[in-house]
């Protein structure tokens, strides 16, 4: 995937992702570094269990995504418990 494709498939997971756990999203730039990460996460836990990771931008990339990035929302609100 290109560099482009990469920070468009980041923005939307991380927005989506965002929207999911806090109800709210984080700002531009977290939701793109958080949904990349995302990717990254994910598609090593989808190859752990069987699974493909990111295969370019489509919709099963995307899911890929998103649970990556929910996964890094949810340990990072486990890590940082705001008061």
């Amino acid at each position: 995937m290109g560099f482009l494709s990469w920070i468009i498939l980041g923005l939307i997971a991380g927005f989506i992702a965002s929207k999911i756990v806090n109800k709210h999203g984080s700002g531009m730039a977290v939701d793109i570094l958080l949904g990349i990460a995302g990717s990254i996460v994910g598609g090593w836990l989808f190859r752990l269990v069987g699974g493909t990771s990111v295969t370019g931008v489509n919709i099963y990339s995307l899911l890929v995504a998103v649970v990556g990035a929910i996964v890094l929302l949810l340990a990072y609100h486990a890590v940082h418990r705001e008061v």
